[in-house]
């Protein structure tokens, strides 16, 4: 699959309209169904969308982190007012990802300008300033400072937090689902809790779910939330799935986690990426809870080994468990009457917490989709929703990957592998392009392509991490290099000066703390 043409990937065999859309059923009350659900009756609130769960199956109960287009998509696109959801979901907000990873201490990937900037006062983009120098790293913008610190909000004068939109969530599922079902209720979703037995369909797709009950659903449009089961896409339409094994080897996570001790835990503003012996190691930061998670390969490590070395790193984790998952994706995710939201359309592993921004990417290019063509979608609408969710996966595959092949901090027999033989896909020419001319921004448009998901932030943020050497070194001139150490110092003072998590929650908590109208836009 690795640098396949997504356009014909995306095709498969022509599709016949499905006619007016009235009635749309959505299987799945996990976040995906319900945010599905939610963004069809926003946009179009003259559907009649009905929602079906299984309260027998549960939802997954881990802690998980989102980018910056999740709150923007909930607080620009849907509307929901951000203070409310801020106090009733109860998560806490995320700056960006501390990477244990490649040769340096760490670094920080930031979800606000690092590494694609160039100020006025240098001549070179900052990503040259940072080339072997560890220290410049962690006070290479606000952003980076505040995470180095600890730090959430720089401190306004008035004492509030200075809250941005370049900033993301940490969500707790039940508190999140919890809210999301509230929420659609009084959208007038209608949601019932059945056990499907049966699937019917015909030559142009499923035509009803049978209940346990002996109730018979019928709908115009099925949007598939089943999770990793993907019964209606996966397994009643038998689309092909094509796995990313070649270019991310993880199939497995042993997850768990600790009640935080409030006298002495600082709630960390961001998600930890740390390099395990035969994958990695995630740690979220919640209100009350901390949430840890070892993903790795079972070609390199048993699951009791695994458990072993995440019980060292964490020796006060509670009870676990095993997940186990594949990394890939359906090779259409809008086949007939039929439209996969989330795992049941395709996952990858948590390394860039892109699970619930696929999801809001899809959601929203289906809303958008019915609006446009007045809810009566045919072949071209859906041809072209799919191409656009299979660039998508391509490009977070290869984003991935590039984690992988670059990681130079342990030499076991996992990353030798993945420094050898994981495939980046296309995001080939772009690595060229950087271990030619390091972190250069003038072809950055160019380069990026359709990669929007990370943006080139993102691949710089990574490759400037990890120390990918490039040929065209820069070595400023002491004058230069005076500014930039100025610059640092004036992020670390503002950071030592900011708001902790638990100080700006205690601010955003209080009845008199609002949403700015207009603050979150979604494109």
């Amino acid at each position: 699959m690795s640098g396949s043409d997504p356009a014909r990937v995306a095709s498969g065999a022509p599709q016949r309209p499905i006619g007016f859309v009235n009635r749309v059923l959505v299987l799945g009350g996990g976040s995906a169904g319900h945010l599905a659900a939610i963004s069809l009756k926003t946009k179009l609130p003259q559907l009649d969308v009905l929602l079906v769960k299984s309260s027998a199956l549960g939802i997954i109960g881990v802690g998980e982190g989102t980018t910056v287009s999740v709150p923007n998509y909930l607080h620009g696109y849907l509307n929901i007012d951000a203070a409310d959801f801020v106090r009733r979901a109860q998560v806490t907000y995320k700056l960006g990802i501390k990477f244990l990873w490649g040769p340096r201490p760490y670094f920080t990937y930031t979800f606000g300008p690092q590494f694609n900037t160039k100020y006025a006062a240098l001549s070179k983009p900052t990503g040259y300033y940072c080339a072997d120098d560890d220290d410049s790293v962690k006070w290479s913008s606000l952003n980076a400072a505040l995470m180095s610190t600890d730090k959430a909000f720089e401190r306004r004068p008035n004492g509030a937090p200075g809250i941005r939109n370049d900033v993301a969530y940490h969500i707790e599922n039940a508190h999140f689902v919890a809210f999301l079902e509230q929420h659609a209720a009084a959208l007038g979703v209608r949601t019932i809790d059945q056990t499907i037995e049966r699937v019917e369909q015909d030559e142009h797709g499923v035509t009803a779910l049978l209940c346990s009950s002996g109730e018979r659903l019928t709908a115009d449009l099925y949007v598939d939330a089943s999770g990793f089961f993907s019964l209606l896409l996966g397994r009643t339409l038998g689309e092909p799935f094509n796995s990313f094994k070649s270019s991310l080897y993880c199939d497995r996570a042993v997850v768990g986690g600790w009640d935080r001790d409030p006298a002495s835990d600082v709630i960390k503003p961001y998600t930890t990426a740390e390099t395990m012996q035969s994958g990695w190691c995630w740690r979220i930061d919640h209100e009350t809870r901390v949430n840890r998670g070892y993903v790795y390969s079972s070609a390199f490590i048993s699951d009791e080994e695994a458990e072993r070395e995440y019980r060292a790193l964490s020796p006060n984790v509670g009870p676990t468990r095993v997940v186990k998952f594949i990394s890939g994706r359906y090779a259409r995710g809008w086949v007939k009457n039929v439209v996969g939201i989330g795992n049941a359309f395709g996952f990858v592993e948590p390394l860039e917490s892109t699970s619930l921004a696929i999801i809001c990417d899809q959601c929203g290019c289906l809303s958008d989709s019915l609006i446009d063509c007045g809810r009566q979608p045919g072949p071209g609408m859906a041809l072209a929703y799919n191409r656009r969710q299979a660039e998508q996966w391509e490009d977070i595959r290869d984003f991935l990957a590039v984690h992988y092949r670059f990681n130079t901090r342990l030499d076991t027999e996992f990353w030798r592998a993945c420094r050898s033989d994981v495939e980046i896909g296309n995001a080939a020419p772009l690595i060229e392009y950087y271990q030619d001319n390091g972190p250069s921004t003038v072809w950055r448009d160019t380069l990026i392509g359709g990669r929007d998901a990370f943006g080139f932030e993102g691949y710089l943020a990574m490759l400037v991490g990890m120390k990918l050497p490039y040929r065209l070194r820069y070595e400023p001139p002491p004058e230069e290099r005076a500014k930039w150490q100025a610059m640092l110092q004036a992020h670390r003072q503002t950071a030592e000066k900011a708001l902790t998590m638990q100080q700006t929650l205690e601010v955003i908590r209080s009845a008199n703390w609002k949403s700015s109208t207009g603050f979150y836009r979604y494109q």
